[in-house]
């Protein structure tokens, strides 16, 4: 979208408000700005139109001989665009079954919260948030996944039939659907089973299998450019997914660490800290004698 700006959008729009090339110039760091955080779209209509608000902005200056600079900076975007549109931003809440996941869009990357909670019960699974038949199967997959290996977690396997588990995933307006939340639900439960902490800054995107691999996913650089907006510092990923990062240009991926798993455990070992949130449920399985 960018270079569909800078090549053609902008010299048409230029050309037809009767300006002179030397009387603007947005840079790409500007069009950028642009697109992140004034669009929200699949097209360029939208974009289009902002451009073009900012190139009428230029020539209302030139016509009554305001003074100007040449060089639309990416500060000046507010007092042309107006506030810039909210997006998510990562949240280091300490909680347990609170983890970031990143989910690809028509209109770009976004990063996502799954959010587990646990209540005492009979074992079951709820699962609210808008959620398309893929992505429930996958945190089916996931609570299958971690009863199976519960041990090997440091879980009790008696846990799951004393609580009930709802996995949520907030803004429900949206439908959302896919696999590629599959690890970041496996994540959520077993940080909820285990009351640990979620390594900080981190999110991941991952699809998950029963026999416990861990395979790529798509939207791979949308979903980085999204995850750099929101903060974050380190991204898990399937190991066949390390070509997709290294194909991205280096000035998006600088500053981030990447993590390349194969199995599901992978991920919980490295997602997972040792040491449990503040205040943590007390999830110990009392034995009753008959």
């Amino acid at each position: 979208k960018v270079q569909i700006a800078k090549r053609h959008l902008l010299p048409k729009i230029v050309s037809d408000t009767g300006l002179k090339k030397s009387e603007i110039s947005v840079p790409i760091a500007t069009l950028e700005k642009v697109v992140e955080l004034y669009t929200n779209e699949s097209g360029v209509r939208g974009l289009d139109k902002r451009v073009a608000k900012i190139v009428r902005n230029r020539a209302k200056e030139i016509a009554m001989e305001e003074p100007y600079t040449p060089e639309v900076k990416s500060d000046d975007l507010s007092g042309i665009l107006g506030r810039p549109r909210e997006r998510d931003k990562y949240s280091n809440n300490d909680v347990a079954g609170v983890v970031t996941g990143l989910a690809w869009t028509p209109t770009g990357g976004d990063i996502l919260f799954i959010e587990t909670s646990l209540t005492p019960g009979k074992g079951k699974l709820t699962l609210t948030g808008n959620l398309g038949e893929v992505m429930k199967e996958s945190a089916i997959i996931s609570h299958e996944y971690l009863k199976a290996h519960a041990l090997d977690l440091g879980i009790d396997p008696q846990i799951f039939e004393k609580w009930n588990v709802h996995v949520h995933v907030p803004q429900g307006a949206i439908k959302k659907d896919g696999p590629s939340a599959g690890i970041t639900m496996l994540t959520a439960l077993a940080s909820a089973f285990s009351q640990r902490k979620v390594r900080k800054y981190l999110a991941m995107s991952g699809e998950i299998t029963l026999r416990g691999q861990v395979l790529p996913v798509g939207g791979v650089k949308e979903k980085i450019l999204a995850a750099k907006r929101a903060g974050i510092k380190e991204i898990i990923l399937c190991e066949r997914n390390r070509q997709d990062i290294e194909e991205i240009d280096d000035r998006y991926v600088r500053g981030m660490k990447f993590t390349y798993a194969n199995k599901m455990n992978e991920v919980v070992r490295r997602a997972l800290l040792s040491t449990k949130v503040d205040s943590p449920l007390d999830l110990d399985v009392k034995q009753t004698n008959s």
